[in-house]
């Protein structure tokens, strides 16, 4: 903190031979070591504060300037040392700069009234119409907004949440913005009511209103050219470019919006990345991903979402206006001129290929193939489970993680399988054994809430989920058994008794967070009943559960033993035991063979259709080869191999430990 003192009589004729102004200098004070020659061209008025500007910065180019104000209208601001301030056209008025800030070539920076920065804006998020209002704030997480959004059905929650936010937002709210310490603001018009974290970097920006960019040094955000955004928050991280246009969002950590991106009413969690299409009241949860232009996102929740190029949908049916919505669940992707019209709910890593105009519900049959085959929907259950797209993005997208921040705020499960889409193959079994149960084995095809199923897709895909739920639970054995030492059978028991008395009901995806409904149950009767009192604690609630998923797992995994193939580890016997590893050893080569099997046909003739443009049959082969690579030596064909036999290997000294206790 500075200690302040009034100008001397001769600092006030040096600086008004600088060509310096104030109507009043008794309300112009300084730090202990400012220095008049640091200040020139400067109009100043109200209450000011300076600090002392000694720094000397080194700008691209290597060009060299020392910090100080001039050419420059200054009103009501608090000024700290070592800023530099140059060539604002109009005037800053009512802001704190913290040390080390950079503003050149500006219109404006004002704070006009009271605000709150953004914070406490209401977005009106897959409903267009309004009913699911989110507040957002500055350290909104996805699990929150997945709250207020999706249990509106619970008043007195949404309720005491909006409490809280409110509680955070009054915080906020001042008569003067702040410009963090080392943020940078160059080239840019105007900027109201705007508060700018700490290492942000703001260039040529067109208009930003009403708003917060969070930043830090670990990550800091970026606001470039063109960009005009009004009732904002971006958080840490966060990338905001290439004239994207944006109004009533929140971007959060390690976002990408540009490209002439255009979003309103819509809410962006971690890593999403958005490019030169348009999104319109959405729940984009973590890594939802759309690059392309004539690309619409409307009125829908997605989470690890790939949306191909013109991928569109319909909220409203020109009746009661824009009121449907839809649910694409985590990890899906639509093709290129997908589109379906909402209300639809699609289940979990499928693919959306075609025009689907039925409403169809796929959510309790995960990996499945949405065709649309003459204006009819086709689903292939579970044929996602052999492609190799699939397992890339799985492994991609912990690599792609840009957040850097010591806070994160959202928890993010990134398993390909886990208890919430394995209880969807289990569920879906059952659904395709009862078509076929209903409408005989002999049926050409099956008919499942407005889509058709042929019928040696639906053998397909119960054998395929089979394989799924085997994999996902002899995996989980053996993780649990791996770095165990068990020299008897009750030792064995042990190991393999559960470790919590939760997780073994239904499980959720709350945007990116997968946890048993049961805890989500607890949690929002702790909100009720005020048990958690504020903000931090509620996130304090989701990294407990996060960091729990383990051991949720295992108990969830114990029931599903038992249920599916009645094995109950406290009474099994070790042949018992070592027959499921044989059978999960056989689910996993299968099923990566399968996968093999997908990976092939990327490098078939067909596929280098296009190589060795002015060749013969034998150069289009060696162009493919340098592009593309040999199959045995792609890094996914290699990691195919690789997972065979390391579980092959984990099979076999799993079994070796397990004949020792006969």
């Amino acid at each position: 903190m500075h200690t302040y003192r009034a100008l001397t009589d001769t600092e006030i004729q040096n600086l008004e031979l600088r060509n310096c102004l104030c109507t009043d200098w008794t309300k112009v004070q300084v730090a202990e070591k400012f220095h008049f020659t640091s200040i020139r061209n400067v109009s100043f008025s109200g209450d000011v504060k300076l600090g002392a500007f000694e720094k000397v910065f080194t700008f691209p180019g290597g060009v060299q300037k020392k910090a100080g104000i001039s050419n420059a209208t200054i009103h009501n601001c608090i000024i700290d040392s070592d800023a530099y301030i140059n060539q604002v056209k109009n005037h800053i008025a009512n802001y704190h700069i913290q040390s080390g800030v950079v503003i050149e070539n500006v219109d404006s920076i004002i704070t006009e009234k009271e605000s709150c920065f953004g914070n406490g804006v209401q977005v009106s998020a897959l409903n267009e119409a309004g009913g699911r209002e989110i507040s957002i704030y500055n350290e909104l997480s996805a699990h929150t907004a997945y709250i207020m959004a999706m249990y509106r059905h619970q008043p007195a929650v949404v309720e005491k949440l909006q409490k809280m936010i409110d509680g955070y937002r009054a915080n906020i709210c001042s008569t003067m913005g702040t410009i963090g310490k080392g943020a940078q603001l160059i080239n840019c018009r105007t900027i109201i009511d705007t508060n700018i974290g700490a290492y942000a970097k703001v260039e040529g920006i067109y208009r930003l209103t009403n708003g917060s960019i969070n930043s830090s040094s670990a990550a800091p955000s970026y606001f470039g050219p063109g960009v005009i955004a009004e009732d904002f928050i971006a958080a840490s991280g966060s990338k905001v470019s290439d004239s994207a246009l944006i109004s009533k969002c929140f971007v959060g950590q390690g976002c990408e919006l540009g490209k002439h991106y255009s979003a309103e009413n819509s809410v962006f969690f971690a890593n999403c990345q958005g490019f030169h299409g348009e999104a319109c009241s959405i729940f984009a949860g973590p890594y939802t991903v759309t690059h392309h232009k004539s690309t619409l996102l409307i009125a829908g929740y997605f989470s690890f979402m790939n949306a191909g190029s013109g991928s569109n949908q319909s909220n409203h049916m020109y009746k009661l206006g824009p009121i449907h919505q839809g649910v694409v669940e985590r990890g899906s992707k639509t093709t290129s001129d997908s589109y379906l019209l909402w209300p639809a709910r699609i289940g979990a890593f499928s693919l959306v290929m075609g025009r689907h105009y039925r409403n169809p519900d796929t959510s309790q049959l995960p990996f499945s193939y949405l065709i649309e085959n003459k204006d009819e929907s086709i689903l292939a259950p579970g044929v996602n489970l052999r492609s190799v797209g699939t397992i890339r993005d799985a492994r991609k997208w912990p690599k792609r993680d840009k957040r850097t921040d010591d806070q994160l705020l959202d928890f993010i499960n990134f398993n390909l399988l886990s208890p919430f889409t394995i209880q969807k193959m289990i569920n879906g079994k059952k659904v395709l054994k009862d078509l076929m149960v209903s409408s005989g084995p002999t049926s050409d095809y099956y008919m499942y809430n407005s889509v058709k199923i042929a019928n040696s897709s639906l053998k397909r895909g119960i054998q395929l989920y089979n394989t799924g739920i085997i994999k996902f639970l002899g995996n989980a054995l053996i993780k649990k058994l791996e770095d165990v030492i068990f020299e008897s059978l009750s030792e064995l028991k042990t190991s393999l008794s559960k470790t919590s008395d939760y997780g073994i009901g239904e499980w959720i995806d709350m945007a990116g967070l997968l946890v048993p409904k049961e805890r989500v149950m607890t949690l929002l009767d702790d909100l009720q009943t005020g048990k958690i009192s504020n903000l931090e604690e509620l996130n304090a609630r989701y990294a407990l559960l996060h960091n729990s998923y383990f051991d949720y797992t295992w108990s969830w995994c114990l029931k599903v033993f038992k249920d599916e193939f009645d094995l109950d580890f406290q009474t099994a016997e070790i042949d018992q035991i070592m027959s499921f590893v044989d059978e999960w050893k056989k689910c996993v080569i299968d099923l990566d063979n399968l996968v093999y099997s997908d990976a092939h046909k990327e490098f078939t003739l067909n596929n280098q259709t296009g190589f060795g443009i002015d060749g013969s049959e034998e150069t289009r082969i060696l162009d493919f080869e340098q592009v593309r690579g040999e199959f045995e030596k792609h890094p996914s064909v290699q990691d195919i191999s690789n997972h065979i036999r390391e579980k092959s290997r984990l099979a076999e000294d799993l079994k070796e430990r397990l004949i020792l206790l006969k």
